[in-house]
């Protein structure tokens, strides 16, 4: 039988590792763990937090924190819902935003102001008779 490679030496150890890591923490084949045991109880002892239930067609009554208790909770619950939905906007992207719609809308007014001061000044030269090509002689009035 041929030496075993080290390939196949890391292999096994590799499997042998994780093996033991993935087993069943508490089967019954693994035996007792330090994670998980049988118990030693064989029915609770108990009711839940210690109460015992009222008897059949009764009612448990309220003790005298618990309707504070639950309209003070009720309570911040909508308080938060409503005034965390209600806040402003006042994060960096906003902002930018709104001053990038200024810029626009400047530079709109700005261009429109400038294009009918344009316009006003072509009629003003071309009622004079004076060439709206910037120096240009213009054909229809040549001929």
């Amino acid at each position: 039988m041929p030496a075993p490679t080290p390939f196949t030496t890391a292999s096994a150890m590799i499997r042998r590792r994780l093996l033991r890591s993935t087993r069943t923490r508490g089967a019954a084949s693994s035996g007792p763990s330090r994670w998980t045991s049988p118990g030693h109880e064989e029915a609770p002892k108990g009711f839940l937090f210690s109460r015992p239930p009222p008897p059949p067609g009764q009612s448990r009554k309220w003790e005298d924190w618990e309707l504070p208790c639950y309209v003070t909770s009720f309570l911040t619950i909508v308080i938060l819902g409503v005034g965390l939905n209600a806040k402003p906007d006042l994060t960096i992207e906003t902002w930018a935003h709104e001053k990038a719609l200024e810029r626009l809308k400047m530079e709109s007014t700005l261009a429109a102001s400038s294009a009918t001061t344009t316009t006003t000044t072509n009629d003003n030269n071309s009622s004079n008779g004076e060439s709206s090509d910037n120096g240009e002689d213009d054909e229809s009035t040549e001929s």
